[in-house]
C-alpha cells in the first residue's frame, strides 16, 4: 500500500519505537497523528509531518479524539495505524516483599494490551469507511507490538509476558475478522532495542544485554523497527503474522 497521501495514527509516538515510526511515514509522505500522554509529548522533539495529540490508549474517548484528528485530513484518508505504547515493569509473582500486586498487573495488561485492542477497534471502524486502495478491496493496516517476551519471559516479566503474549495471540484473529473490510493486521516482537525504557540501565548490564544477542552483537535501533513497520505497511501480502526482530534472541531465565 502506498503510504504518500494518507494518514497514519502511531501511538507512543512521542519517544522510542513510536517517534522513530511516525518520523519515518512521515517522511514517506503520511500525516501523522502521534497519540501520547501529555509527560511525553511534553518532551517530545517536533518532527515535519507529525501533529502529536495527547491521549491514553486505556481511555475510549481519548482514542476516539485521536482517531477523529486522524480522519479530519483534508483528503488524506486514515489507512496506518501503529500500536507503540506500552509499559514495561518488573515484579516476580512472588518475591521478598510478598506476592505480586494485582494493580499492577492489571494496569500492565490494561495498556498494552487492553489499549492495544481499543486503538485497532477505534481506528479501524474509521478505515473501514474509507475507499479501497485497489481491485482487492484494500483500506488499511495495523501494525501492533509485541516483544520477544511474548514467547521466552524472563524472571519478573509476568505482566509483561502475558500483555506481550495476548498482543501476539490477536493477530491472526483479528487479521480475519478485518479481512471483509479490507484492512491487514500485522505485530512485530521486538528483541532488546534501545529505546528510552533502557536508559537506567548500567554500561556493564548493556554490554552483558547485547553479547546475548547471536548476530549483530548489538542492541536494535528505533530507526529499524520503523523500518519493518514501514515494509509491513508497503508489503500488502503481508498479513496475520508475527514477525520477531531481534538477531536471533531467544531470551535467558534472567
Amino acid at each position: 500500500m502506498q503510504i504518500a497521501n494518507t494518514t497514519a495514527i502511531v501511538t507512543g509516538g512521542a519517544s522510542g519505537l513510536g517517534a522513530a515510526t511516525a518520523k519515518a511515514l512521515a517522511a514517506k509522505g503520511a500525516r501523522v497523528i502521534a497519540a501520547d500522554l501529555a509527560g511525553s509529548i511534553a518532551k517530545a522533539e517536533p518532527a515535519d509531518g507529525v501533529t502529536l495529540v495527547e491521549a491514553d490508549v486505556t481511555d475510549a474517548d481519548q482514542v476516539q479524539r485521536a482517531v477523529e484528528a486522524a480522519t479530519d485530513s483534508g483528503g488524506a484518508p486514515l489507512r496506518i495505524v501503529v500500536n507503540c505504547a506500552g509499559v514495561a515493569p518488573s515484579s516476580r509473582i512472588l518475591s521478598k516483599k510478598g506476592p505480586h500486586d494485582l494493580g499492577l498487573f492489571r494496569k500492565v495488561v490494561e495498556i498494552n494490551l487492553i489499549g492495544t485492542f481499543n486503538v485497532m477497534t477505534l481506528a479501524a471502524q474509521a478505515m473501514a469507511t474509507t475507499d479501497p486502495v485497489d481491485e482487492n478491496g484494500q483500506r488499511g493496516v495495523v501494525v501492533n507490538t509485541a516483544s520477544v517476551a511474548a514467547f521466552e519471559g524472563q524472571i519478573g516479566q509476568i505482566a509483561y509476558s502475558a500483555s506481550k503474549g495476548g498482543v501476539a495471540g490477536m493477530t491472526i484473529s483479528a487479521a480475519r475478522d478485518l479481512a471483509s473490510h479490507g484492512i491487514r493486521v500485522m505485530t512485530i516482537a521486538p528483541g532488546i532495542i534501545d529505546t528510552p525504557m533502557m536508559a537506567g540501565v548500567t554500561e556493564e548490564f548493556r554490554a552483558g544485554l547485547a553479547a546475548s544477542v547471536p548476530f549483530p552483537k548489538r542492541f536494535g535501533r528505533p530507526d529499524e523497527y520503523a523500518q519493518l513497520a514501514v515494509n509491513i505497511v508497503e508489503h500488502d501480502y503481508l498479513n496475520g503474522e508475527v514477525i520477531r526482530l531481534d538477531g536471533a534472541l531467544r531470551m535467558s531465565p534472567r
